[in-house]
């Protein structure tokens, strides 16, 4: 491992990170968030009953579930200028 100012960063297990980002409407589509990684992008529909952090985690979810990446990871969210970055971590029971 190789440590860092602050923790540990585990060169050992590196992952792609989800990067999703809020898309307002338009005259043909309504609100909706992207979840992007190296694979492609996904768009999931806004869902106006949840609030802005749990949208992007249903899209990033929704997106990890696509990929298989849910079978060994877990995701951590941390907020950008434009929207939310899901970075995997080991699972607790792996």
């Amino acid at each position: 491992m190789t440590t860092a100012t602050r923790g540990t960063v585990r060169a050992d297990y590196c992952r792609q990170a989800i990067v999703t980002k809020y898309h307002g409407p338009t005259n043909s589509r309504g609100s909706r968030v992207s979840a992007t990684a190296g694979p492609g992008r996904l768009y999931v529909a806004w869902d106006h009953a949840l609030d802005v952090t749990e949208n992007h985690a249903v899209a990033a979810r929704m997106y990890a579930e696509k990929l298989g990446w849910l079978d060994h990871s877990d995701f951590e969210a941390g907020g950008t200028g434009d929207g939310f970055v899901f970075v995997a971590v080991p699972r607790a029971d792996a």
